[in-house]
């Protein structure tokens, strides 16, 4: 329990500055859905017209942008991507830190297991992760909420967080296994996070391009996007993908640092 208080205590402080980051990001965006508005200028029309490259860059789909949820969904991209690349920092950092600190020998000389000391960061991330989601649900109601004029809302933001919320679960745990398998420490980061580039820009491709819609199944960016969850919820073959590969990436952490020579 000593191990999970430290560890949440050490990212008090960013964790603080990664909410308010969430909550100026939607209140900012949805902002501009009200400046829109008043404009009295069509957005569907408006996003209509613009290159099929752009309309990728911009998540634009089948929602209707004329709606507050149409336009949160468009939203939804960049959320999901700060989310991510939160998780992914924090499962990197939360177990190569120590090494890279040089404090993994005073953490391994108490009365714990690695194994045990492995499962309470983990724990700690989760933590970590599930109060940025749980504020950027809490968030995204009532600012949305404000714009909607009594359109209902709460079921396609509810259906989005629980995407959001499994997607920063599967980058989080992809963060930890490469920083408990690779033997620089440092660069653990670095690489979990070129992962999550690497993905996200595939995401856009495939939107580009139908000939390679094929491997949507290879980047997590499309398995529960706005534009398809809010229309038909979510599909149990990329749950089902995802809770697999969570499930392999956390056993691949315990096996990979248990084994390990660390650098002390």
């Amino acid at each position: 329990m000593n191990v999970y208080i430290r560890e949440m205590k050490a990212h008090r402080k960013s964790l603080i500055i990664w909410c308010i980051g969430m909550i100026a990001l939607i209140g900012s965006g949805m902002g501009k859905f009200a400046g829109f508005s008043s404009s009295g200028q069509s957005m569907n029309q408006l996003m209509a017209q613009m290159p099929k490259s752009l309309q990728a860059f911009l998540g634009v789909g089948s929602l209707d942008m004329s709606t507050a949820s149409g336009f949160y969904g468009v939203l939804f991209l960049y959320i999901v991507l700060l989310a991510t690349i939160h998780a992914t920092m924090i499962g990197a950092t939360i177990i190569s830190k120590e090494e890279r600190d040089k404090t993994v020998e005073f953490l391994f000389v108490k009365p714990l297991p690695r194994k045990k000391i492995i499962g309470i960061k983990l724990l700690a991330a989760l933590s970590q992760v599930g109060i940025l989601s749980t504020i950027t649900w809490a968030a995204s109601l009532l600012i949305v909420g404000r714009y909607s004029n009594g359109e209902s809302i709460n079921s396609d933001i509810g259906v989005t967080m629980i995407g959001m919320l499994i997607l920063q679960v599967l980058f989080l745990v992809i963060g930890t296994a490469i920083a408990a398998s690779t033997k620089k420490p440092g660069k653990a980061a670095t690489l979990a996070t070129g992962v999550l580039l690497v993905t996200f820009i595939l995401s856009f491709a495939i939107d580009l391009s139908e000939k390679i819609e094929g491997l949507k199944y290879l980047t997590p960016f499309k398995y529960f996007e706005a534009k398809t969850v809010m229309d038909g919820g979510l599909e149990l073959i990329f749950v089902g993908i995802s809770l697999a590969l969570i499930g392999v990436l956390a056993v691949s952490t315990f096996v990979f640092y248990d084994k390990r020579d660390l650098n002390i």
